[in-house]
């Protein structure tokens, strides 16, 4: 039996696809590339208070697409994006009068 090869182009990334389609939220675009965590808190909230898709409540949707955004990301995220969309966790928190994440200890 043959083996089967994928094309040559490049098919976009299943994880971009779930970010442009998913049933979470309708995200401003390059949302997670502006450079103020308060700003990308902020849009997501709108985002996920605006959504008629989402199937949780606007706080927890808006946390995890963000958290799906930097996993993701994986390494190919460098380490000031990836410190921005952090503190953009903390902002989320902040704007729904959530308990602060715990620190982690080694």
């Amino acid at each position: 039996m043959a083996a089967t090869h994928r094309s040559t182009a490049a098919p976009k990334q299943w994880s971009q696809h779930v970010t442009e389609t998913s049933d979470a939220l309708d995200l401003q675009p390059d949302v997670f590339k502006l450079v103020d965590p308060k700003a990308i808190a902020r849009s997501l909230k709108r985002s996920a208070e605006h959504s008629e898709r989402r199937k949780s409540d606007p706080y927890r949707s808006a946390m995890s697409m963000l958290t799906f955004y930097i996993n993701r990301a994986g390494h190919n995220l460098k380490a000031a994006q990836r410190k921005r969309l952090e503190a953009a966790k903390d902002e989320l928190r902040a704007l729904y009068d959530k308990p602060a994440a715990r620190k982690k200890t080694h």
